[in-house]
C-alpha cells in the first residue's frame, strides 16, 4: 500500500511522454485540412464527416476498458502511438477520400486504445496526488497539439503534402523507446483487485446517474472543442490567412489549453475534482458566447481563455468519476 501512495515521478513522465508522441501525430489533420480540401475538392459536409470518422471508434471505449481488465495495458500505450504515427503520416499520400476516411478511422481506434488505459495507469502511479499526475498526463497531450501543427506544416514545407510519410520513422523510434520504458510498469494486478472489489453490473447501476450527466457535459464540450481545434485553420485560410498563420494560431490556442490543464490538475487536489469540473463546465459556454458575439481586439483574448477553460474538462471528468469525489470528498 505504501508504494501505491507514492508519486512515481519517472513513471508519470514516461506515460506523459507517450501521450505527447501519440497526440503530436493525431493533431495533423486540422493544419493540413485546407490542402486536403483543395486536393480532393471537398465540400464542408465531407470535411465534417472526416472528424466523424476519426471520432467514431470512441464508441468502442467500453470494450477497450473490458479488454484492459484482462491484458497488460502497457502494451496499449506502446502500440497506439506507432499505429497513429503510420496512419496520420500517410494522410498526404491518400489517393482519394475513401482512403483518407479509413486512415482517420484507424487513428480513432488507436486513440481509443491509448486514452482509455492511460488515465488509469496515471491513477496507479500517482498515488494520493492523482490531480498532479493527471496534470502531467494532460500537459503531454496539450503540448503535443501545440507543436503538432508546426511539425506537420514544417514537413509539408520541406517535402510537400505527399511527402509527410517521411515523419513515420520518428514516431516509430519513439514507440520503440517506450517499449523499454514501459516494460517495468505493470498494473495488471491492480486491475484485478479493482475487478474483485466490485461487480461491473452493480458499479454501472450505482454510477448511472453520474455517467448520464457526464455524457451530456462531454457531448456539449466536444462541440466547442471540435469546432475550435478542427476548423480554425480552415476558417482563417478562407478569410485570407496563410497556412502557417492558421497553424500557428492553432498552436497558440492549444498552448493556452496546456496551461489550463496544468493548473486545473493541481487546483483540483485542493478544491476537489467535482468542484473543478463544475467551474470549467460553467465558464466554457459563456466564453464561447462571448467569442461568437464580440469582434475586434477582444476576440483573441477570449479565445485563449476559452481554450484555457474548455480543454481540461474531458480529462477531469475522468477524475471526478472516483467514488470519493462523487461524495464530495477529496
Amino acid at each position: 500500500m505504501k508504494n501505491e501512495k507514492k508519486f512515481q515521478t519517472l513513471n508519470i513522465i514516461t506515460i506523459s511522454f507517450a501521450h505527447l508522441i501519440h497526440d503530436i501525430y493525431s493533431s495533423f489533420l486540422a493544419p493540413i485540412l485546407p490542402l486536403l480540401i483543395a486536393k480532393f475538392n471537398l465540400s464542408y459536409s465531407l470535411v465534417g464527416l472526416l472528424t466523424l470518422f476519426q471520432r467514431l471508434p470512441s464508441l468502442l471505449n467500453p470494450f477497450v476498458g473490458l479488454i484492459a481488465d484482462r491484458v497488460s495495458v502497457r502494451y496499449f500505450l506502446i502500440i497506439a502511438p506507432a499505429l497513429t504515427t503510420v496512419s496520420m503520416s500517410l494522410l498526404g499520400c491518400a489517393p482519394n477520400y475513401v482512403v483518407l476516411a479509413v486512415l482517420l478511422f484507424v487513428t480513432g481506434i488507436s486513440a481509443a486504445l491509448f486514452h482509455v488505459p492511460g488515465p488509469v495507469m496515471i491513477k496507479h502511479v500517482a498515488g494520493h496526488r492523482m490531480g498532479m499526475g493527471m496534470s502531467f498526463y494532460m500537459l503531454g497531450g496539450e503540448l503535443a497539439r501545440t507543436v503538432g501543427p508546426l511539425i506537420i506544416l514544417g514537413a509539408v514545407s520541406l517535402w510537400t503534402l505527399e511527402g509527410t510519410y517521411k515523419l513515420i520513422p520518428f514516431g516509430l523510434t519513439a514507440s520503440a523507446l517506450l517499449f523499454f520504458k514501459f516494460r517495468n510498469i505493470e498494473i495488471k494486478q491492480d486491475f484485478k483487485r479493482e475487478e474483485q472489489r466490485s461487480r461491473v453490473g452493480e458499479t454501472l447501476l450505482n454510477l448511472l446517474p453520474f455517467f448520464l450527466l457526464l455524457t451530456a457535459i462531454t457531448f456539449f464540450r466536444a462541440i466547442i472543442k471540435s469546432t475550435l481545434t478542427t476548423f480554425l485553420p480552415t476558417y482563417l485560410n478562407v478569410k485570407g490567412a496563410s497556412l502557417w498563420t492558421g497553424g500557428i494560431s492553432l498552436s497558440v490556442l492549444e498552448f493556452a489549453g496546456a496551461i489550463g490543464t496544468l493548473f486545473a490538475g493541481s487546483i483540483s487536489d485542493y478544491i476537489g475534482r467535482k468542484t473543478t469540473l463544475l467551474i470549467l463546465t460553467a465558464v466554457s459556454p459563456v466564453l464561447m458566447w462571448l467569442f461568437i458575439t464580440i469582434n475586434g481586439f477582444w476576440t483573441l483574448p477570449i479565445l485563449l481563455l476559452l481554450d484555457f477553460f474548455c480543454l481540461p474538462i474531458a480529462r477531469f471528468s475522468l477524475l471526478s468519476s472516483r467514488k470519493s469525489d462523487l461524495k464530495g470528498r477529496h
